[in-house]
């Protein structure tokens, strides 16, 4: 559970504004989505692979 402290006085927006940040660092929306559909291993492996490839081909034509 995520505790936001406030202090006396504080704005409203400024706690949900902290209160965003720390549930964003705990990683609950990425888990969420990444656990929505099932990868295979040998897809996420290739897909892997081709994005090192993009990177590089990128990084290649810069120089």
């Amino acid at each position: 559970m995520i505790i936001v402290p406030l202090k006396e006085g504080e704005n409203i927006e400024r706690a949900l504004k902290k209160f965003k940040r720390k549930y964003e660092k705990t990683g609950v929306v990425k888990e969420l989505r990444r656990r929505q559909e099932f990868v295979k291993p040998s897809i996420r492996n290739r897909k892997e692979r081709m994005h090192a490839v993009y990177v590089q081909k990128m990084q290649d034509s810069e120089e």
